[in-house]
Formats: structure tokens, C-alpha cells, sequence
């Protein structure tokens, strides 16, 4: 079972709005997830990013690969945190 943190889209049509959760690789974009570790909210402006660290950094190190957009967001969340 590959474990991957992406994210799973929630709002409306023309309204997106996403959590950061962690789900095994092979469900379903919005099917049954494992944790929740954060959203994203890219209608404002600027876009907000909002991640649990230490939850990020428990599934980290048990093996969990993160997608290459989930990557981007922690990445610019990581600059604007500091």
C-alpha cells in the first residue's frame, strides 16, 4: 500500500477549495483518506496555504510521498512561514 499526501477537493462548482489529507494511493480523489493535514484555498489572494507541521512531518517519516502540487504548497508555505 504506497501511501501519498495530495489533496481531495471540496466547495462548489467555480469554487474550489482543498484539503491536504494523506490517502492510500490507490482511492479515489475524494474517497476515504487516512488524515487531514491541512487546506488550501486558491481564490484568495493571496493563495492560502495552511499545513499542520508535525502531522507533515509524522507522515513524512513513515514513508508517505507527497504529489508534486502538494510539494509546491510546502514549499511556498515553508517561505511565507518563515
Amino acid at each position: 500500500m504506497a501511501v501519498r499526501i495530495r489533496l481531495t477537493r471540496l466547495g462548489r462548482k467555480k469554487k474550489p477549495f482543498y484539503r491536504i489529507i494523506v490517502a492510500d494511493s490507490e482511492n479515489k480523489r475524494d474517497g476515504k483518506f487516512l488524515d487531514i493535514l491541512g487546506t488550501y484555498d486558491p481564490l484568495q489572494n493571496p493563495a492560502a496555504v495552511q499545513i499542520d507541521n508535525d502531522k507533515l512531518q509524522d507522515w513524512l517519516g513513515r514513508g508517505a510521498l507527497p504529489t508534486t502540487t502538494v510539494k509546491s504548497l510546502i514549499k511556498k508555505q515553508a517561505v511565507v512561514g518563515e
